[in-house]
Order: structure tokens, then C-alpha cells, then sequence
């Protein structure tokens, strides 16, 4: 099983298929609440050149409320990560965590249907890309 969803996105910039991927998340009900730019931060702690690469930290409220009431310690795989990264050929690549696969671990019947319901929508989101 692999442990994330991922589409490339080709005749796009980088920032457009930011705004594009910020878009189909907000239609699926998911906010971003935290934007993390690996290659500044790399060129700026390390003085390391890396490819454009964003961590947008993505969060359904209504479904982190319904998982979080079934299982109070799942807030450590909050909020789904997305990231948005520049390949060797130029195009734009864009991954999301699988909630499903990474909570394996976490033996809560009842958290399994709100997983599934955040992996579908992560998959429309990711599907939407091409």
C-alpha cells in the first residue's frame, strides 16, 4: 500500500497549480493552515538550493471535529499534508498523504469511516489535477 495519492500537473506553473490544488481543496470542505517553502527554508538555514517545494498543511473542520471526538491522540497526523513540487521536467507534481494508510496503526472502527471519508476527498482533489 502505498502511503500517498499523487497526480502530475502538466502546462502549469508552480504557482498556478498552488492556487488550483488551494481551490479543489477548499470545493472538498479542507482549509490551508500552513504553507511551509522547503527550498526557502533549505536557502535560508542550510544556504542549500532545492526544488521548488510547498507543504500546504490542509484540514477538513467537520471531519478533524468528527475524528478527533472518535480518537482524541489523532491530532498527531493533523492537518493532511499536499505537497506541491517542481520535478527534473519541469512539471509540477502534487502529493497527499493517504490518511488511510498512514493510520494504520490505529485500531478505531469508528475513526476508519471518517478516514475514508478524507481519502476520498483527497483523491477527487488529486483526480481534478490533471
Amino acid at each position: 500500500m502505498s502511503y500517498y495519492l499523487s497526480q502530475e500537473v502538466n502546462g502549469k506553473s508552480f504557482d498556478e497549480v498552488i492556487e488550483l490544488v488551494t481551490a479543489e481543496l477548499k470545493a472538498e470542505g479542507f482549509g490551508v493552515l500552513t504553507e511551509i517553502d522547503i527550498s526557502n527554508t533549505f536557502k535560508n538555514k542550510l544556504d542549500v538550493d532545492f526544488k521548488k517545494y510547498k507543504i500546504l498543511g490542509a484540514c477538513n473542520p467537520k471531519l478533524a471535529h468528527k475524528a478527533l471526538s472518535t480518537e482524541d491522540k489523532v491530532g498527531v497526523f493533523l492537518p493532511c499534508n499536499v505537497v506541491v513540487e517542481e520535478n527534473d521536467n519541469g512539471n509540477i507534481e502534487v502529493s497527499a498523504v493517504d490518511p488511510v494508510a498512514s493510520m494504520l496503526a490505529v485500531e478505531n472502527e469508528a475513526l476508519g469511516v471518517v478516514i475514508s471519508e478524507v481519502k476520498e476527498k483527497l483523491e477527487r482533489v488529486i483526480s481534478k489535477l490533471k
